[in-house]
């Protein structure tokens, strides 16, 4: 026990002494282990300070913490760059998560083809998986042998020609990342470089477009541009106001207008709500820090909990403002209207945060 607490105070005497800056959240980091205990471990990333795995992030990795031996080196992520007593907290998780989604970025530009299994399929595509991670092919990116050939654009009979596919293994090439909704976009198809950028070279960043919804997923929904090419509106760019699903706004098939904010890689990415007046203008010069108003709760996330001023107006009041967030989500009920006072406002980045006023 007295060996731990030597250990613990050397720990410690690092923090204290290192007069450097720490890395950011979410950069990978690495070092040698220096203690474990049976909640925690601790690892040396000097000159930075000492990282700490405990909690959540220890019940995660503990298959792989087992096998840890002291001065092991090990890789991991950065999750919260100084906690209250002044470690850096790590996941070995996350770390290996990160390193999956960088190989992906790889594959993309190596244009690594995979052999999949084909685990479902919806009106918009099939569903795949690499390494863990779930991923979309719409159907315009299937090669001709496996496009469904249907009468009148039947969505139910696309549905059962695609539903054929479940269980095959199909060849595949990842064509985007979207690492924050934990999503891969694949293609089947082999397409031609120069060919692709002979139809991108139509479209310019500004345009607004009528389209067809060719697909819809938890992230947003792809949308028809023409024959061999479709855009995605990622759901942040559906509405001003919260989107939940898009299923509840969309179905395939629908005609609707969009405006191509970017085309990068290959890929177009369009937008609803740019065709749309922003909300946020109407407060512009109107509410500063410090102003109280009132709003209703609309959400809980991991954060804590979003308030609503006016439709597609909406700021976080944070989870350390209260005790716990337990108790936030008592004193703050989903649909009810209360008083908050502004602690940061920036309409033209659309951030606002919150405190309750009891």
């Amino acid at each position: 026990m007295e060996k731990e607490e030597i250990k613990e105070n050397l720990v410690l005497s690092s923090i204290t002494d290192r007069s450097v800056n720490k890395p950011e959240v979410d950069a990978l980091v690495e070092g040698p282990v220096i203690l474990v205990k049976k909640s925690s471990v601790y690892v040396d990333l000097a000159p930075f300070g000492t990282g700490i795995i405990y909690g959540r992030e220890f019940i995660n990795a503990k298959d792989v913490i087992n096998k840890i031996n002291l001065g092991d080196i090990i890789k991991a992520k950065i999750v919260e760059a100084e906690n209250e007593d002044g470690y850096i907290e790590l996941s070995l998780k996350e770390a290996k998560q990160a390193l999956t989604w960088s190989e992906a970025e790889k594959a993309i530009k190596a244009k690594t083809t995979f052999n999949l299994e084909v685990k479902d399929a919806n009106k918009g595509g099939l569903i795949l998986e690499w390494q863990g991670i779930q991923g979309f092919l719409p159907a315009s990116q299937l090669k001709a042998d496996h496009y469904p050939r249907v009468l009148d654009s039947d969505k139910d009979k696309i549905l059962k020609e695609l539903k054929k596919l479940v269980g095959q293994n199909i060849s595949v090439m990842i064509i985007s990342t979207l690492p924050k909704e934990g999503k891969l976009i694949f293609s089947e198809k082999d397409n031609n470089p120069e060919e692709k950028k002979e139809i991108l070279s139509k479209y310019t960043v500004g345009d607004s477009l009528d389209c067809t919804v060719a697909g819809i997923v938890d992230f947003g929904v792809f949308l028809k541009l023409e024959d061999r090419l479709e855009g995605l509106v990622h759901i942040s760019e559906l509405d001003w106001g919260l989107v939940e699903d898009p299923r509840n706004l969309f179905k395939v098939g629908d005609k609707v207008k969009a405006k191509v904010i970017e085309i990068k890689d290959g890929k177009v990415s369009l937008s609803l709500k740019a065709l749309k007046e922003n909300p946020w203008k109407e407060f512009e010069g109107k509410l500063k820090k410090g102003d109280i108003i009132k709003g209703v709760v609309i959400k809980y996330n991991k954060h804590g909990a979003l308030v609503s001023i006016k439709e597609g107006v909406a700021g976080l009041v944070h989870n350390s403002t209260f005790p716990s967030e337990a108790k936030l989500r008592e004193k703050l009920e989903l649909g009810k209207n209360y008083n908050f006072q502004i602690t940061l406002f920036e309409p033209k980045d659309q951030k606002m945060t919150l405190v309750y006023l009891e």
